[in-house]
C-alpha cells in the first residue's frame, strides 16, 4: 500500500497536542533536546504565539491526517542585533524517521525563514547522539560553525553541543 504524501504546512492551533507528544518522547528517551521535563500544552501554545509575532515560520508534517513532525526557528539570542539570526528546530515522531520528512521540514522552514528576513539560521545538535540531524543539516547548506565541549548532561552522559550555520 503506497503511503499519503506528506504536506508541510503552517501549525495550527490543534496541532500543538501532536506536537507536544512528539517532544515528549524526545524529552524523555533521547538527548536531542535537553528539556528534561516535557513541556505542557500551555507552553507550546505561548510559542505558537510568540513566534507568529515574531513572524517566524512554525511548521508541521501532515501525513494521513496525522502531525507526524514539526519545525520552527526562534530568536538565536535576546540581543537585538542578533534579530536577523534564528536557531531552527525539527523533530519527527518516531515512527516517521528515515522517509525523507526531516528534509521536507528543513526544505520549508529554510524557504520561510529567508521569507520572514532571517539572514542567518543556526542549528545546536547534541553529541554524540545527533549524528543524523547533523548529516540533515549539511545537506541542506549548513556548516560547521563550532562545538561546545561537555556542556550537557542529561539521561547520566556528558554531551557537547555542535552548531552548524545556514547564511541565506
Amino acid at each position: 500500500m503506497t503511503r499519503p504524501a506528506a504536506v508541510v504546512r503552517p501549525v495550527r492551533r490543534h496541532d500543538l497536542t501532536a506536537v507536544a507528544a512528539i517532544h515528549r518522547h524526545y524529552v524523555l528517551h533521547s538527548v536531542a533536546t535537553f528539556d528534561e521535563v516535557p513541556r505542557p500544552l500551555e507552553d507550546w501554545e505561548r510559542r505558537a504565539d510568540d513566534l507568529a509575532a515574531r513572524g517566524l515560520p512554525f511548521l508541521v508534517a501532515e501525513e494521513a491526517d496525522a502531525v507526524v513532525g514539526f519545525a520552527y526557528a526562534g530568536p538565536w539570542r535576546p540581543k537585538p542585533a542578533y534579530r536577523h539570526t534564528v536557531e531552527d528546530t525539527v523533530y519527527l515522531a518516531p515512527g516517521a524517521t528515515g522517509r525523507g520528512l526531516g528534509s521536507a521540514l528543513l526544505g520549508a522552514l529554510v524557504d520561510a525563514c529567508a521569507a520572514a528576513g532571517a539572514r542567518s539560521i543556526v542549528a545546536v545538535i547534541a553529541e554524540p547522539g545527533g549524528e543524523a540531524s547533523t548529516a540533515l543539516h549539511r545537506r541542506h547548506g549548513f556548516t560547521d560553525a563550532g562545538r561546545l565541549t561537555g556542556v550537557g548532561l542529561k539521561h547520566g552522559r556528558t554531551l557537547d553541543t555542535v552548531l552548524l550555520q545556514r547564511t541565506l
